[in-house]
């Protein structure tokens, strides 16, 4: 194991390419682009002919997960003549990871997403770009399409928030201060924890798989306490003004959610009332299903996207 460091300074390590060996339920190449000296992986799967007008959905991960959260959804998507752009997060899957906590900042993600749409701008042609954010993914991704409201078309939300100082709820507060406390992040472990269904012993290792051990999960530690669950937190200006967009928004926003999430199952009325975009679209809900509803449902997520734009 090398500890890189960038031209900023910062300490970063990089996982083996060995670690994601055997992936044939994700078998995509990676791609690979810099952002702020870190490199950035990323997977684009697309119809066998695009065209400069293909759609194109942005799906973006959260926390402990990394792109191959949403394998289940490429197919479906590919198959309607959709591509799909599944970054990495900075300190997830393929991506480097910062040695020290203080790297990672809310702010600091969204500026690296910013960087990234802007790096892979070429690959996604001209045609309109749709967000599809869970948990971080939605934090992140709201921020993203609040401050740049050209680069969107459509907004596709699945138990995620933007919390402008405020908890949650008890099932957060849980998680955070256990993620805080555990002696080792089972990876695996957690995300088979927070579906409805059983998941399989080799999609645990390929969520095992970024994180050979501790040096690995600064980012994976650090990422709930980012959350702006206090009025004092530094996010939440920016929050706030996100919002203040959102109020505004009147592009096509639709939410589908798992309402028996433990984390965030309450959230979708506060999304769906909120943003003028998401009057009278087709909400959905869906069981079983649980916090990383992407394993629990995601034929189905893709389906109901798929007929929304049909």
């Amino acid at each position: 194991m090398d500890v890189l460091t960038t031209s900023g300074g910062v300490a970063f390590v990089r996982t083996p390419e060995e670690r994601f060996g055997g992936l044939g339920d994700y078998p995509y190449e990676p791609r690979y682009v810099e952002v702020d000296g870190l490199r950035m992986g990323y997977v684009v799967a697309e119809p066998d002919q695009p065209d400069e007008d293909t759609d194109t959905f942005l799906l973006l991960h959260g926390e402990p997960t990394w792109g191959y959260l949403y394998r289940k959804m490429i197919p479906p998507l590919v198959a309607a003549g959709y591509r799909a752009v599944v970054p990495d997060l900075i300190g997830f899957g393929r991506s480097d990871k910062p040695l020290e906590r203080s790297a990672y900042s809310y702010e600091g993600h969204v500026e690296w997403m910013r960087e990234f749409l802007a790096a892979t701008a070429a690959e996604r042609g001209g045609g309109p770009l749709h967000l599809f954010g869970q948990d971080w993914g939605g934090l992140i991704g709201l921020r993203v399409a609040a401050e740049n409201p050209d680069l969107f078309d459509r907004l596709i939300l699945a138990n995620t928030g933007l919390p402008e100082g405020q908890s949650p709820g008890a099932g957060f507060e849980f998680w955070l201060q256990f993620s805080q406390d555990v002696e080792f992040l089972d990876c695996g472990r957690l995300v088979d924890n927070a579906t409805a269904t059983d998941l399989s012993e080799a999609a645990q290792e390929a969520y095992r798989a970024p994180f050979p051990d501790e040096l690995y999960m600064a980012g994976a530690r650090h990422f709930p306490m980012l959350v702006p669950i206090s009025p004092a937190d530094p996010a939440v200006p920016a929050n706030r003004a996100a919002w203040k967009a959102l109020e505004r928004w009147t592009k096509p926003v639709l939410t589908l959610w798992a309402p028996d999430d433990p984390v965030l199952g309450g959230g979708q009325a506060a999304i769906s009332e909120r943003i003028p975009g998401a009057a009278n679209q087709p909400h959905a809900q869906f069981r079983p299903a649980s916090h990383f509803i992407q394993e629990d449902q995601g034929p189905a997520l893709a389906e109901a996207i798929v007929a929304w734009l049909g």
